[in-house]
């Protein structure tokens, strides 16, 4: 009982009593002095020794019953658990693997895969330290105050972003980055036929959202810095658009990224015409180039990004971030559409943003795209490549007389498989001949070396029929 009360009087000056209570017995077992299948002191005798009350004990001994740690039999008492509990088992250790079994003759590059940098171990400790929690927390519908704690964590993972001021009221915890799309069409969008406005080549899922809203998509022009001030002038007034849906960190399909002065610009001509903007950050691995469009919009920007690209898209979680004064809608379209995540998930989003080990592995993951992309740029830097060693795509404009859907067909045959600009186009859009090649990290780097060569032989040597 001297351990337990040692680490009782170390433990009990933060946080509720009971948990000091269970972490003064986790630690007399932990140094051995208390051994599986030694008996816990009495509640009302540790209660006397420690001077609190015997409810608080035996609150303390719930908690560790709950958890794994002991065990109570009727009659006899309550005892050290023989086996250990759930997080007292050895952590998954990350080790580089080779790559998984695959095929050398066929690679899809359609979107990005995530390298395995250590982020599997990380999520399999995680999960582990969650079976630890209280049985309560997995038996109750979920609620805003109890999903705090996670919410707050994201606050901080955000820090190095410039969105304004920010508290963890103002965001919302979605299925990924198309939820959080969703929900800003769902919050923002008002009458029976809305417009939003999105870049000429963007994102399919901003149209696929739009379509379920029944809201109407239109194009706005882009040239080399994203979107024309003035072009969007011009369609905000005449169509009497509601949203306008970008991605100005890095723009998808292209990997540009758009300087803060003409954000500044764009955010104008919000002001003027009195609509919103989402900015879609879901793609961005480095540091931010400019500012959110909530800091400079801060009655009308939204912003959504996710843990996908940067982590792994298995998890499906993104955060969607209001206007201060628009966050109680926000939460109304989260709580009216599916309640919230489900506890284990939010619980596991708190313990993995709040790990620097997490930052760590996402770095990693980063400096491995780079690799990729920079072995994409050597075999194919001579033709016109956009690139950033932190994106984990490269976009290439074809050249003069070549036509995307004929090059993506010749390119499978190749067994390469592409994506084109159509993809991101609307439906009757005009798209360039040009295609985008996503880093498969997830195959080996000889591998994708070997799919660039193929794409290189077929612009170098085009086959009669693509060629015009």
């Amino acid at each position: 009982m001297d351990t337990i009360l040692s680490a009782y009087e170390t433990d009990c000056s933060a946080g509720p009593k009971y948990r000091a209570v269970a972490s003064a017995i986790r630690t007399a077992i932990t140094a051995g002095t208390l051994a599986p299948g030694d008996r816990l002191p009495p509640v009302r005798d540790l209660a006397w020794r420690l001077g609190i009350t015997p409810g608080t004990v035996a609150r303390a001994y719930t908690l560790l019953t709950d958890d794994g740690t002991v065990q109570g039999e009727v009659g006899r008492g309550t005892f050290v658990a023989r086996r250990a509990p759930p997080d007292a088992g050895a952590a998954v250790e990350w080790v580089p693997r080779a790559n998984p079994a695959e095929d050398a003759d066929r690679i899809a590059l359609f979107g990005p895969s995530v390298p395995d940098m250590g982020q599997a171990a990380l999520i399999h400790n995680a999960f582990a330290r969650l079976a630890a929690r209280p049985a309560d927390d997995l038996l109750n519908y979920p609620s805003r105050a109890r999903y705090a704690p996670a919410r707050q964590a994201v606050v901080r993972w955000l820090e190095g972003v410039t969105l304004g001021p920010l508290d963890h009221e103002d965001l919302v915890l979605c299925h990924g980055g198309q939820s959080g799309v969703s929900m800003v069409m769902q919050t923002v969008l008002r009458g029976p036929r809305p417009v939003v406005m999105v870049e000429a080549l963007s994102y399919p899922g901003f149209r696929r959202a739009a379509d379920l809203l029944r809201a109407e998509v239109v194009p706005v022009p882009m040239d080399a810095h994203g979107i024309v001030p003035e072009a969007l002038d011009e369609i905000a007034q005449a169509q009497g658009g509601q949203l306008l849906c970008t991605s100005p960190e890095v723009h998808n399909p292209t990997g540009l990224m758009t300087p803060t002065h003409r954000r500044e610009a764009i955010a104008e001509v919000a002001r003027r015409r009195g609509f919103h903007v989402l900015e879609d950050d879901c793609y961005r691995l480095g540091p931010q180039a400019g500012p959110a469009y909530r800091a400079l919009l801060p009655g009308t920007g939204w912003y959504v990004t996710s843990l996908s690209k940067g982590l792994t898209p298995a998890l499906r979680v993104g955060f969607a971030v209001a206007p201060r004064d628009q966050a109680a809608g926000l939460r109304r379209s989260a709580e009216h559409g599916f309640f919230g995540l489900s506890r284990p998930l939010a619980d596991l989003v708190e313990d993995l943003l709040g790990r620097p080990e997490t930052r760590a592995v996402m770095s990693a993951i980063r400096a491995e795209y780079g690799r990729y992309v920079r072995v994409a740029v050597n075999v194919l830097g001579a033709f016109d490549l956009t690139w950033r060693d932190d994106v984990p795509f490269v976009w290439l404009n074809l050249p003069a007389g070549w036509r995307a859907a004929a090059f993506v067909q010749a390119a499978e045959a190749q067994g390469v498989q592409l994506r084109t600009a159509d993809d991101f186009a609307l439906r009757d859009g005009a798209a360039p001949h040009a295609v985008r090649i996503a880093v498969n990290a997830q195959v080996s780097l000889a591998s994708f070396a070997a799919a660039m060569e193929r794409v290189r032989a077929l612009l170098d040597e085009p086959p009669e029929r693509i060629a015009v």
